[in-house]
């Protein structure tokens, strides 16, 4: 949310843009908040049914039979010959999902404030079009295949054989949490924005780099820990190139003519 100077800009950490917008920290992390609760609300509240859900599966494995992608239990099944990538690949999928893109929000916040509200509004809106495909598209990830009677895909559920303390994916919080909320990926989605954030504006090749491979071994890592399909990593790019669109569109702080902004605020009277 943003605000045009006036008398908003006597409120506490101010940070004024180049159009004369103004955001606060405190407002962002309060609006975050509501929105990721009612993002989790929506989200749990529409698991779909499980028929359904696995019907949904069966059709994924067909366009990706069709199309020649369909190597997930072969890559899964490699993987796990290293105990040690499938426990990292847990705690990468559990954990660095929000550590970076908070890092990379915080990040754009405080180095490149102008930039700031186009990317929050390109996260939100992709977010919120995922939505509608958990809603609309209820899908079984791999890792549920082999729960359903008759079913041998191959796949394991590596949340469950090796447990991270923070994962909604098993153990109780799995009763809570939407399990067939798989198309799009938005650890995939995220993942891409944060690139997209950091490769810019960060000032050392490695840097840029790691940005870079970032959503490339996210990719990696829900495939092999069998959350998701490889057409769900196509689908969070697809719905982050919506949320983008949309954003540049819609979006006018910080993206005005700061010359605008100075007459728009200027106050002190000309000398006569």
């Amino acid at each position: 949310m943003t605000f045009k100077l006036g008398n908003r800009q006597s409120l506490p950490a101010a940070r004024v843009l180049r159009t004369g917008h103004v955001i606060y920290w405190w407002l962002e992390v309060l609006m975050i908040i509501c929105f990721y609760f009612v993002y989790s609300a929506v989200r749990n509240a529409n698991e779909g049914g499980t028929i359904h859900a696995f019907h949904n599966a069966k059709r994924v494995i067909d366009w990706q039979q069709a199309l020649g992608i369909w190597h997930e239990e072969t890559l899964q099944d490699w993987a796990q010959h290293w105990k040690v990538l499938i426990v990292t690949a847990n705690y990468f999928y559990g954990s660095l999902h929000f550590v970076v893109t908070i890092s990379a929000g915080i990040f754009l916040f405080r180095k490149f404030s102008n930039d700031y509200p186009r990317f929050r509004n390109t996260l939100a809106i992709t977010t919120a079009i995922a939505l509608i495909g958990f809603v609309t598209f209820p899908l079984m990830p791999p890792r549920l295949l082999d729960a359903m009677p008759g079913q041998d895909y191959g796949f394991t559920d590596t949340l469950a054989q090796y447990p991270t303390f923070w994962s909604f994916n098993s153990g109780a919080v799995s009763k809570i949490s939407n399990q067939y909320a798989a198309m799009p990926s938005v650890h995939v989605a995220w993942a891409t924005w944060t690139a997209l954030v950091f490769v810019p504006r960060v000032r050392f090749r490695w840097e840029r780099v790691l940005a870079v491979l970032y959503p490339i071994f996210t990719v990696i890592v829900i495939v092999i820990t069998a959350n998701h399909y490889l057409l769900d990593a196509v689908g969070g790019i697809v719905v982050l190139a919506a949320g983008y669109f949309l954003a540049q569109l819609f979006t006018r702080a910080g993206r005005g003519d700061p010359v605008e902004a100075v007459v728009e605020t200027e106050t002190t009277p000309s000398p006569t």
